[in-house]
């Protein structure tokens, strides 16, 4: 199980997903009392170890990565970060959808509603999906700059 679901992640990687688990976001663990759930049927997990990236949340029979991001993902040197990891992620057929803290903490019913959305959308082949507008109707796959999926 380990070379498939979390794809070769190193034990360090193991090590740093516990820290985080232990540590969440006031983000985060709104958002994991609805994941844990299992919103339609959907097992997702916390701080997931996948290469040598953690997901904050993660469906393995969906192949999709949920971030809930913080303000430091503005930074362009972390948004080029995030954008080498989706890429990476990508290339191993797993979609991405990032939320912002905000959009997390103050617009949860329309953050719900795009996972919800996204989860009902059959595989398409391959990393990606159609984004969902939010909020301002920017998407990036950038994590923090407006949400959306990659």
């Amino acid at each position: 199980m380990k070379t498939t679901m979390f794809y070769g992640a190193a034990e360090v990687i193991f090590a740093n997903a516990k820290q985080l688990r232990n540590n969440p976001t006031n983000a985060e663990l709104k958002l994991w009392m609805y994941l844990r759930t299992k919103p339609l049927d959907y097992k997702f997990r916390r701080q997931h170890p996948i290469r040598n990236f953690i997901a904050d949340f993660y469906c393995h029979k969906k192949k999709l990565i949920i971030e809930v991001d913080g303000n430091i993902h503005r930074l362009p040197e972390v948004a080029l970060s995030d954008l080498e990891r989706t890429n990476t992620l990508q290339s191993e057929g797993i979609k991405i959808i990032r939320f912002t803290n905000k959009q997390v903490l103050y617009e949860f019913e329309q953050t719900i509603n795009q996972i919800e959305t996204i989860l009902k959308t059959p595989p398409l082949g391959g990393g990606g999906s159609t984004p969902p507008l939010e909020s301002g109707g920017c998407n990036t796959p950038f994590r923090g700059l407006g949400g959306g999926v990659s």
